[in-house]
């Protein structure tokens, strides 16, 4: 009798205009020949000799073990990633496994008793950019090995992608740059990368502009480039949306809501939730709701005009910073993944973000601002109609609110810039007196939950 087959479990980058135009992952290249992205394409055919039950059992049997590198929440899915690379090769801290939060109580305060929150930022540098660098910094580190000659790897970002370039690129022993909008991220956001040794600029410019000087430096310098326009991240990232049908037994929420800023995890998760169609894991679709800062909104902007027109925007400032972002990259990777999810586009402005914001963490959450934007806009769809009181939604929280503790701070002392907190809850100051304290505390009690 004969066996079939073993799988040659195969991927490339191919061109998202043209599929035809392929090349391998170890090239460096970023962009087709017509300047469109790139995208890192499977070989369905030999992942489909695995059926869709076996590989719902694969993926099982590896969530939080110990077998080298499975037990990631990224490389336990590694054939649908990066097939093709060493075990030696792999990056890893683990990351991933982050928790899907029943924000009940929120949820009812919504009318949405059926409320998640899948808490990204639980991760090793507090947000969801571990689990694109873990593939990006893996593959350099295999070109490496193979000779390849790759001084550094930089990015630009507006916080959370240095954090975690620099962490993995300094447990992997490899240079690493970061390029970041002087005077315009968070103090813990800057003190990673400082921490982690990576050289670290600071520029008179904001985040588009940090991205035209690291394209430079990639162009004319061989820096390697660690920004979502390499397609490396998506794959990583797009692990989210494994993750979460699998933590829901492979059953589909009705609507998953992204804060989108340079829009690679929409196209992500767009990615990720193709694969588990094709691969017949999953039935149906979700609907997607990509949510951004009214103070950056191109894409919402273009929305508004069916997307016939996209015009780059000089993003205003927000409390929203990671996402203040006018010009992004993964725009037509984003705008596909939407058409192909029923998406729409929302915004926030900032007093609704920060409300958002304190409104859940009244409730046990503790959020980062494109959190409450992603909140902010998830009201406005129950205020629509678009989003019903029966819907299963899966918020995206991409950071951990302990990155943005001035925005908290800031809020509960009264002192945001044009924002007059509807929920402030700052430290009430008396003096170490019982009478005094325990008079003050019966009043806070009957007047915060009447009793």
């Amino acid at each position: 009798m004969s066996t079939p087959d073993k799988p040659q479990y195969r991927a490339w980058f191919e061109s998202i205009r043209d599929p035809n135009e392929r090349y391998p992952l170890d090239e460096i290249v970023y962009t087709d020949q017509s300047g469109g992205l790139l995208q890192v394409a499977h070989d369905l055919d030999e992942l489909k000799k695995t059926s869709g039950e076996d590989w719902k059992e694969r993926f099982k049997q590896r969530s939080h073990g110990n077998e080298w590198p499975y037990g990631s929440g990224v490389w336990g899915f590694k054939e649908w990633v990066l097939p093709q690379l060493d075990n030696d090769n792999v990056v890893s801290m683990y990351e991933g496994h982050t928790n899907l939060f029943w924000a009940d109580r929120y949820g009812r305060q919504l009318g949405v008793p059926d409320l998640w929150l899948k808490l990204c930022g639980n991760s090793h540098t507090g947000s969801f950019k571990d689990l694109g660098m873990t593939v990006l910094v893996s593959m350099v580190k295999e070109m490496l090995a193979k000779g390849r000659d790759i001084p550094a790897v930089a990015c630009a970002s507006t916080g959370d992608t240095s954090a975690a370039l620099s962490a993995y690129a300094a447990a992997a022993g490899i240079p690493a740059i970061v390029f970041l909008p002087r005077g315009k991220i968070s103090v813990a956001q800057l003190i990673q990368p400082v921490a982690n040794g990576a050289i670290v600029f600071a520029l008179d410019t904001d985040f588009d502009g940090c991205m035209e000087i690291v394209k430079q430096v990639s162009q004319q310098d061989g820096v390697y480039l660690a920004n979502s326009m390499n397609s490396l991240r998506v794959e990583g990232q797009k692990t989210v949306a494994l993750e979460i049908m699998r933590q829901f037994e492979w059953e589909v929420p009705d609507w998953l809501v992204i804060p989108g800023g340079n829009l690679g995890n929409v196209s992500a998760l767009g990615k990720g939730l193709d694969m588990l169609l094709e691969m017949g894991l999953i039935r149906r679709k979700p609907r997607i709701c990509v949510a951004q800062a009214e103070a950056a909104n191109p894409l919402y902007l273009a929305y508004k005009r069916d997307f016939e027109v996209f015009e780059p925007i000089a993003a205003r400032k927000t409390l929203a910073s990671a996402i203040q972002i006018g010009n992004p990259v993964s725009f037509e990777k984003a705008v596909a993944a939407l058409r192909n999810y029923d998406g729409v586009v929302e915004q926030a402005s900032e007093a609704e973000l920060v409300e958002a914001s304190a409104e859940a963490d009244r409730t046990g959450l503790f959020n980062c601002p494109h959190t409450g934007v992603a909140l902010a806009a998830l009201k406005k769809l129950i205020r629509r109609g678009l989003v019903q009181s029966d819907d299963r939604v899966v918020v995206i929280s991409t950071a951990h609110g302990l990155k943005f503790v001035d925005f908290k701070v800031d809020y509960h002392r009264m002192q945001l810039e044009g924002i007059v907190p509807e929920n402030p809850n700052p430290p009430i100051e008396l003096p170490a007196d019982y009478d005094t304290v325990r008079s003050q505390m019966l009043r806070e009690i009957d007047r915060r939950f009447g009793r």
